[in-house]
């Protein structure tokens, strides 16, 4: 789950439909996108960053809650 993407775009009330549009896919592609049960293309996150969120780091907002740093 991207809960850092999840949490900042609840604090700045920015729904899922919002994200939706911007893509051009549907409410529940975003929801499974940011659920983890499929991954944003570069290009998404890109486009979602630097709409919505231009203040926040791409790997802030897109990096997995179970994401391991490589030792």
């Amino acid at each position: 789950m991207l809960n850092n993407l999840n949490n900042v775009r609840k604090e700045k009330n920015v729904s899922l439909v919002d994200i939706a549009d911007l893509l051009n896919v549907r409410y529940q592609t975003v929801a499974d996108k940011i659920n983890g049960k499929s991954s944003f293309k570069f290009t998404e996150a890109l486009k979602i960053q630097e709409k919505f969120f231009p203040e926040y780091e791409i790997k802030f907002l897109f990096t997995p809650m179970d994401y391991k740093q490589p030792a």
